[in-house]
């Protein structure tokens, strides 16, 4: 019997050996827990986180609303760091509910994927 952990892993190591970030394109890397939400703008070439951000402090609305601030946040430090593109990576989770809602916020602040 495959737990849910090592099923997300798998899927993670799928997704991960098809995609890779770069300076003008990092891979939008999402961590999902109980409790928050995080996700970082990595540059795999050189090994480099360029931008982050997480629900730490927000605490105000539902677990997908939290999501979407941080979407939106994300979007915002990028455009500080002159990040327009990036590629997805949603570490095996399903693009549903908090990921979904950090996605579609991370597009109208206007990072494209």
């Amino acid at each position: 019997m495959v737990t849910k952990i090592e099923r997300r892993n798998k899927i993670k190591t799928r997704i991960r050996g098809k995609i890779s970030g770069t300076a003008e394109r990092p891979r939008m890397s999402v961590f999902r827990s109980n409790k928050g939400i995080y996700v970082q703008l990595i540059d795999d070439k050189a090994g480099n986180t360029l931008a982050a951000a997480s629900s730490k402090g927000i605490t105000e609305g539902t677990k997908v609303e939290i999501a979407a601030k941080v979407g939106a946040l994300i979007a915002q430090k990028a455009a500080e760091v002159g990040i327009t593109e990036v590629v997805f990576d949603r570490n095996g989770y399903l693009f549903h509910g908090r990921v979904k809602s950090l996605a579609d916020a991370a597009r109208k602040g206007g990072l494209k994927f």
